[in-house]
């Protein structure tokens, strides 16, 4: 059924993620019922609105990294394409900017 997907540790790793803050969101929902504010992002957001702004921005942060993996080995004359854990922990630490600041 899953064949179609490489299934790394890292990837396990990041869907784990997406489905832990899920769950801690429902939580946090159910707990404090969410209110629309304005940080810096250009609309008035709730947390759920952030959370998925945050999710689709660590989507394309890690696309981009493995895409561009073979190119960054190049240009900064790496042995071996840089890991895919450094995308996994930038694209969390955008994620947490975006759900604080956002």
């Amino acid at each position: 059924m899953f064949d179609w997907m490489v299934w790394t540790t890292p990837v396990a790793v990041f869907f784990t993620c997406i489905v832990l803050m899920l769950a801690g969101m429902t939580v946090w929902e159910l707990k404090s019922p969410t209110v629309l504010r304005k940080g810096w992002l250009p609309m008035a957001t709730t947390r759920g609105d952030r959370l998925f702004i945050g999710l689709l921005t660590a989507a394309y942060i890690n696309l981009a990294f493995v895409g561009l993996g073979a190119r960054m080995a190049e240009w900064f004359s790496l042995e071996q394409e840089p890991s895919v854990w450094i995308s996994l922990a930038l694209s969390m630490a955008v994620l947490a900017v975006i759900m604080k600041k956002g």
